[in-house]
């Protein structure tokens, strides 16, 4: 049996998952990286994506959405704004949110409005993050 860490994800309206698991691979501003059991201590900074977990040899996604990660003690700490299970996403609701934001961001691209432009590049990449983990994509 593989060596176990125990992974802790948590938003601000509260737990969202608290498992021993063999492996996380997370997407980290720099790059996706992976943490596996006595991993070295780590900070760093978690854009919007797709966090995997292996546990009992099965992966399951979680999309997580802008945070902090700590590795520290067998344990990773994942503190980010949003996280959805892939079983929990409504695939509807995400089909949706990414033609706005499509639509919203060639209105923007047109009018060469920035501010715009950025809001609808973060919209679209949170409907892209849904709909992978819910293996829509």
């Amino acid at each position: 049996m593989a060596a176990l860490i125990q992974l802790e994800i948590v938003t601000p309206k509260g737990a969202v998952l608290s498992e021993q698991v063999e492996m996380v691979t997370a997407p980290g501003y720099a790059g996706v990286f992976g943490v596996l059991a006595n991993h070295a201590p780590l900070l760093s900074t978690i854009k919007v994506g797709n966090l995997v977990y292996k546990k009992d040899g099965r992966d399951d996604i979680v999309m997580v959405s802008g945070g902090f990660c700590e590795v520290s003690n067998n344990k990773v700490t994942f503190l980010v704004e949003s996280a959805e299970r892939g079983s929990d996403i409504d695939v509807d609701r995400a089909l949706r949110a990414r033609e706005r934001a499509e639509k919203r961001l060639a209105e923007a691209m047109a009018q060469k409005e920035k501010i715009d432009r950025v809001r609808a590049e973060a919209a679209l990449q949170r409907a892209l993050a849904r709909l992978k983990a819910a293996g829509k994509m």
